[in-house]
């Protein structure tokens, strides 16, 4: 099965039931891409196919649709992230930072469809991403101030 990964192909020999997770972690070593709960519920395993955020540990290797980026991808490439990554560093977001790979996709995927969120629909989106520590006025402020970086190009 062939694979795209952050802009590189990958020729594996893997389960099609395999969960996307695992491929990224255990078979092309991406350790960014986090697990949490396995079940969909926490968001640390939140990637990109094809821009769109989703739960890694529930897609198949088999139903990849396209291009994966992870949060290991070139923030040169996507100014959305550059912008996202930035502000997350200016606000202080990560505590203990486990769930902050999927919180930054998320955000990244939201901002790519809506540069200019509510504070309701930063949090309509984020909460499905968790964060046991709690920083979720830090990911809302994050949100809005990346979302400004990108409007200002």
């Amino acid at each position: 099965m062939q694979i795209e990964v952050n802009g590189v192909a990958h020729e594996l020999d893997v389960e099609e039931d395999m969960p996307l997770l695992w491929v990224l972690r255990d078979e092309l070593g991406v350790k960014g891409v986090k697990y949490g709960c396995g079940i969909a519920q926490c968001g640390a395993c939140t990637v990109h196919i094809d821009g769109e955020a989703v739960k890694s540990c529930q897609v198949f290797a088999g139903d990849v649709w396209g291009e994966v980026t992870t949060i290991e991808a070139d923030a040169d490439e996507s100014p959305v992230l550059r912008a996202v990554q930035s502000a997350w560093i200016e606000h202080q977001v990560a505590q203990c930072g486990y769930c902050q790979s999927g919180q930054i996709m998320l955000a990244a995927s939201l901002l790519s469809e809506n540069r200019n969120p509510s504070d309701t629909e930063i949090d309509e989106t984020m909460r499905s991403n968790l964060c046991r520590c709690g920083t979720y006025p830090r990911i809302r402020e994050a949100v809005k101030s990346a979302g400004e970086r990108v409007r200002e190009g």
